[in-house]
């Protein structure tokens, strides 16, 4: 017998909106576009021919709308697989939890889910100020081991030649893999590159940065940049990618992460323009997204 979910658990303020978001079902569109940043949101939104909603609570900024005749969410999640969690938990649940009894509903709605985000390449020849596809999320922040989740052979053998060859400290991160929806990365062909992106938990060591903290693991770059699966190579990293993937395919929504290189790591260059790079990408993202 399905059971009725606490309010503990599933958490309305007093408008009836999920908790973090501040958003209820009505106000949500079913194509939903990530991005990190709260400013960003407006530089989204300002593309839509039309605005229905906006809401902000914390670091979490909704604005709901129309290019055309195709109704789009652009929500910011902040930094960090953390803020995945809750973000990609409580849209799920407006579309999938009747807000009324508190149950499942019967029959499951599946979102699209694009983030247009900023990333640093880890390849020589992926230039700043370009675009990459993530084929696939490697997760290094330890989110997904507290969820059941089922990977496909591919990303298995993938994830096992990942632990072959590049070390992890003992103790440390327990890596995941989990693919893009092809749903949506077929239709990002032209003008971007595409590869495996790995999440990492942090900007700093979790990165290869030193600043005044020594790192445990100096040659992590090194390795990440060597990887190789199968023509499969390691393209980028950030910090929300392996989180939107896995809970993606725990909670049965299509994802795809995209990303403004703003830096690259091998060449030590970072853009000298990144508001541009990401506008750039917004606005050819959004209009593949509006004929998707």
């Amino acid at each position: 017998m399905e059971k009725r979910i606490a309010e503990s658990e599933f958490i309305l303020n007093s408008r009836g909106a999920v908790y973090h978001l501040d958003v209820r079902p009505e106000e949500l569109a079913h194509t939903i576009i990530t991005v990190g940043d709260p400013d960003r949101v407006q530089n989204v939104s300002k593309h839509f021919d039309k605005i229905e909603h906006t809401f902000q609570h914390r670091e979490f900024v909704t604005h709901t709308g129309y290019i055309g005749n195709k109704r789009l969410s652009v929500v910011s999640t902040g930094i960090g697989t953390d803020n995945i969690d809750i973000v990609l938990n409580e849209l799920d649940a407006l579309v999938n939890i009747d807000f009324e009894t508190r149950f499942i509903k019967p029959e499951l709605t599946s979102l699209q889910i694009i983030r247009l985000g900023t990333s640093g390449a880890l390849q020589e020849s992926i230039p700043v100020d370009g675009f990459v596809v993530s084929s696939h999320g490697l997760g290094l922040d330890n989110l997904m081991p507290y969820y059941v989740f089922e990977n496909t052979p591919e990303e298995k053998q993938m994830l096992e030649a990942f632990r072959g060859q590049v070390f992890m400290q003992p103790g440390g991160a327990a890596p995941c893999l989990f693919a893009a929806a092809e749903s949506l990365q077929q239709h990002f062909k032209d003008g971007f590159h595409t590869g495996i992106t790995v999440t990492c938990p942090g900007f700093y060591a979790p990165q290869g940065r030193a600043l005044r903290g020594a790192l445990s693991n100096p040659n992590l770059i090194d390795n990440l940049t060597g990887f190789s699966y199968e023509g499969h190579r390691i393209t980028n990293f950030e910090m929300e990618t392996s989180g939107i993937y896995g809970l993606g395919r725990v909670l049965g929504h299509q994802c795809l992460s995209v990303s403004a290189i703003v830096a690259n790591r091998i060449r030590q260059e970072f853009s000298k323009d990144g508001a541009a790079a990401v506008e750039a990408l917004i606005r050819k993202g959004l209009e593949i997204i509006a004929g998707i």
